[in-house]
């Protein structure tokens, strides 16, 4: 790999000539069942690298239903509470009426008029009256309230229902793509398990590999939230790829770099679809250590630039967190947090 320099123009040019042919062999890829008999080695190891893409895809689609079904779990959490709170509210207005209704009761007895005819204290009965049209008056105002607040409460009620349901489809699309995930990366370890001893060593020297160790002695952050993040990333190097996770032990790869921004204080989306939104995009030719760089047209994977033309990623099960070139492959974007 050459310097950042000479990387620069290529890797945006590979990733804009490569995206519709990367695009096509994602939908192309039906099937799960093993390569015909005949098919070359070559082909059997681009079946378990496009099997692993779509795994990839999946885990992606996976983080952002889990992502999702997080956010509905809080919000019908506040609602719950809001509804707690109300109908809390509407049983003490009850409980007033009720007191106000019984003083109407114990203060009423006769009808007005023959109260007033057979009353021994006429002042006495007309002080009692304003009392009562006093307190008809604060009923009247209490149940126009309460009325109001039964309506809160029946929407807030109907805001949760639906709420519940919309939770139940996003945990029911969890589910799927978890099966998704678990279906593609079994039938790439079939794959792999497939090839011949000495084609699935040299696989396997691969995905171990990133190059070594690059020379980064005047690879410079552009802040300390940014050094913080590629020290991190960095000491997660050797640590093994694992769909779905964000570290600290294992990782995926939007999960690596949330984990890693963690560190600096800056909270990422947990998906690359997302993550290529967080932050300012740059051209390739000025990235800097820290910025994300996000692959392929569906942005389904993502690395950190730690400079000299290097990344840092998770880049598939059987692999562990690694140094890779920036232009490993197509480049959808750079983006600066």
């Amino acid at each position: 790999m050459g310097s950042h320099r000479r990387l620069a123009p290529s890797g945006l040019g590979r990733g804009r000539g490569a995206t519709a042919a990367v695009v096509s062999a994602a939908a192309a890829a039906a099937a799960l069942g093993a390569v015909p008999a005949h098919a070359a080695p070559r082909d059997h190891r681009a079946t378990v690298d496009r099997l692993y893409l779509e795994a990839e895809q999946a885990t992606e689609a996976y983080n952002a239903a889990g992502e999702h079904a997080g956010s509905l779990r809080r919000q019908v959490g506040r609602a719950q509470d809001r509804i707690a709170r109300q109908q809390d509210r509407v049983n003490a207005m009850r409980d007033a009426l009720g007191t106000l209704a019984g003083a109407q009761y114990r203060s009423g007895g006769l009808a007005s008029s023959l109260e007033l005819l057979f009353s021994d204290n006429p002042a006495d009965y007309l002080e009692k009256a304003a009392a009562l049209d006093r307190i008809g008056a604060r009923q009247s105002g209490q149940l126009r309230e309460l009325r109001g607040a039964l309506r809160e409460l029946a929407e807030e009620r109907t805001v949760v229902a639906d709420e519940l349901v919309a939770l139940e489809k996003t945990r029911k699309a969890v589910a799927r793509h978890k099966k998704d995930v678990e279906r593609k990366l079994a039938a790439a370890q079939r794959m792999l398990n497939s090839l011949p001893p000495a084609e699935r060593a040299a696989y396997e020297r691969v995905s171990r590999s990133g190059g070594g160790m690059p020379d980064l002695a005047d690879a410079v952050p552009p802040g300390p939230r940014a050094a913080a993040a590629v020290a991190a990333v960095r000491s997660a190097l050797g640590r093994p790829y694992v769909w779905g996770a964000s570290g600290p032990r294992s990782f995926d790869c939007s999960g690596l770099m949330q984990w890693s921004y963690a560190h600096a204080g800056i909270g990422l989306p947990r998906t690359s679809q997302a993550q290529r939104h967080a932050g300012r995009r740059v051209p390739l030719s000025q990235a800097r250590p820290g910025d994300l760089v996000v692959y392929r047209a569906d942005a389904s994977h993502v690395a950190m630039y730690v400079g000299n033309g290097r990344v840092i990623h998770a880049p598939h099960p059987g692999a562990a967190v690694r140094y890779d070139p920036v232009a490993m492959m197509p480049i959808s974007s750079v983006i600066r947090p």
